[in-house]
């Protein structure tokens, strides 16, 4: 006697490892998964989201990119997120403290003029980055926001963005190299 459809079905369903039936339903009918890795277009790492369970049993599930979305998850989730938050504020603590270092600093820097004050060159966001390195600073040239490069003699303010949040001035003396008259 060979086993019936419905035998079959139920069967497979239980081979697969989850069946919809377990899987914790969403408040729009979805199933409820936790995701382990950023999804495109879905959510990113630690987010509850609620997607099609085809989506879940044929990708995300075995993708190993989301997992059920228990009660259990969603508080290891949220310690987690914590602890990130904590490292995070002492991160921007320690971004302020170099913010208020940099607001103190002045660098000068050497460059060949005419006699009128207007640089033969330019000055740059790379040689602020030098200048700055050798007062044992450091800094990566696309955190310098200059409106353009400087071409002339004289004292200017120039913004770091050390953070999205964290913003700094320093003052830039560019003044004519020694030897020149």
């Amino acid at each position: 006697m060979s086993p019936s459809r419905t035998q079959k079905r139920k069967s497979n369903r239980h081979m697969s490892g989850l069946s919809l039936s377990r899987l914790p339903k969403g408040p729009n009918g979805g199933i409820e998964l936790l995701l382990i890795q950023s999804v495109d277009h879905l959510g990113s790492q630690g987010d509850v989201v609620e997607v099609k369970p085809g989506f879940a049993n044929n990708y995300l599930l075995p993708q190993g990119l989301a997992t059920v979305a228990t009660d259990h998850h969603k508080r290891m989730v949220e310690k987690h997120r914590a602890k990130l938050e904590e490292i995070e504020q002492a991160r921007l603590a320690g971004i302020k403290k170099q913010a208020d270092l940099i607001a103190r600093q002045s660098v000068t820097i050497e460059a060949n003029a005419n006699d009128e004050g207007h640089l033969y060159g330019s000055v740059g966001a790379a040689e602020i980055v030098d200048a700055l390195k050798a007062q044992e600073i450091t800094l990566l040239a696309d955190q310098i926001k200059l409106e353009g490069p400087l071409k002339e003699l004289g004292l200017y303010t120039v913004n770091v963005q050390l953070h999205a949040a964290v913003t700094s001035e320093l003052k830039v003396w560019v003044v004519p190299a020694v030897g020149d008259e």
